[in-house]
């Protein structure tokens, strides 16, 4: 299992005339913790790009617990239990500052070959790459205040 987690601040832009985070913003915070998860363990989207692949959502489902508001601060914490076959699968949990759990989530993406626009199966620089992060312990990354690291580590769960 791999986990980043990942510190972002509430902008005005983000909430609704409720003063609460627009539900459809969720999407983008997942994105977020999820995309840092990949570039932690050296895979970016410009990467991928470059190898002809894309990783579109095929599924996304969340459930809504608290509201979160203008100038709150969350931590979006996003685990990659799987090695990927054709598809990975994310867990996302939004905690406050009290750590409380404010919504989780579930995303799906699908390797797709950016010439067909057909699914494929994972290339094997992604899948050894994530391999290689499975059987590390701890990785740090700086930017964003982002922690990476595995749990279960030799578990093919």
């Amino acid at each position: 299992m791999i986990v980043s987690e990942n510190s972002i601040q509430i902008r005005y832009d983000e909430v609704d005339k409720m003063g609460c985070v627009y539900h459809g913003n969720y999407a983008k915070f997942y994105h977020i913790s999820r995309t840092e998860l990949m570039r932690n363990i050296g895979l970016s989207d410009k990467d991928l790009e470059a190898n002809g692949i894309f990783l579109p959502v095929i599924e996304l489902n969340i459930k809504y617990i608290k509201p979160i508001y203008y100038d709150d601060q969350i931590i979006i914490k996003t685990v990659l239990q799987n090695i990927p076959s054709t598809r990975m699968v994310f867990s996302h949990e939004v905690r406050n500052k009290n750590n409380e759990t404010i919504n989780t989530a579930k995303s799906t993406v699908v390797f797709v070959n950016m010439e067909t626009r057909r699914p494929m199966k994972a290339p094997d620089f992604i899948v050894n790459r994530i391999m290689l992060h499975f059987e590390n312990q701890v990785i740090k990354s700086k930017k964003n205040e982002i922690r990476t690291y595995c749990i279960n580590c030799n578990s093919s769960e």
